[in-house]
């Protein structure tokens, strides 16, 4: 690890499909763990159908994906440096031939999936799983949106859901489901609910990823 991780580029995870551009493209936000070997399957998943996926480290600043705890990974990022990351990943799909560009992430990325909805001009759709907050920033997305949660979730309440359920009513919320449950080889996994999100996810990219 570089001794002034700050001083390096955004780095990424990058999966291609194999055809040559263009093609639509991908961003992947991580959860509040970071980077982690599910993150960068759901990458792998996407460009096998066809997607250019990136997924930006966004811990970098502090070092990156377990170089410190919770608070300080949480701590290092700042709502103007996490926009201009994930606009810069989907500005380096486009360099790389992509042509819409979506956004999708899980637990934080979710919230960040959402505020991108709102905030960034990057993007032509959105898919958040599981965001806490979002109940509390509710708006009008510049682009399609899609989100999801778990009813069993336990760091969301379900106030919150509802509400957001109430704000945008294509919300999915599956019953049984537990925060993570797209998370494979985890507790948390749910194996229904995560085969009937991605089915969703892929209709909803396939729909506005022209």
């Amino acid at each position: 690890m570089p001794d002034d991780p700050v001083d390096i580029a955004l780095p990424y995870f990058l999966a291609l499909p194999a055809a040559p551009p263009p093609w639509p493209g991908v961003v992947v936000i991580h959860e509040g763990n970071g980077i982690s070997s599910q993150l960068l399957r759901v990458c792998e998943r996407l460009a096998a159908e066809g997607y250019a996926a990136i997924a930006p480290d966004l811990f970098f600043r502090a070092g990156g994906t377990e170089a410190g705890d919770f608070a300080t990974l949480i701590g290092s990022l700042t709502d103007a440096q996490v926009r201009a990351d994930l606009d810069g990943a989907a500005a380096t799909l486009r360099g790389l031939g992509a042509s819409a560009i979506g956004v999708t992430g899980f637990c934080m990325g979710g919230l960040f999936t959402y505020r991108s909805a709102l905030e960034s001009d990057a993007f032509a759709a959105a898919v958040g799983f599981y965001g806490a907050r979002i109940a509390s920033m509710l708006g009008t997305p510049k682009c399609p949106t899609l989100l999801f949660f778990g009813g069993q979730d336990p760091w969301i309440p379900e106030a919150d859901i509802a509400a957001v359920v109430a704000h945008h009513p294509d919300t999915v919320v599956y019953p049984d489901a537990t925060h993570g449950f797209m998370r494979d080889g985890s507790e948390s996994y749910d194996e229904a609910a995560a085969t009937d999100a991605w089915s969703r996810l892929l209709a909803h990219f396939a729909e506005h990823l022209q």
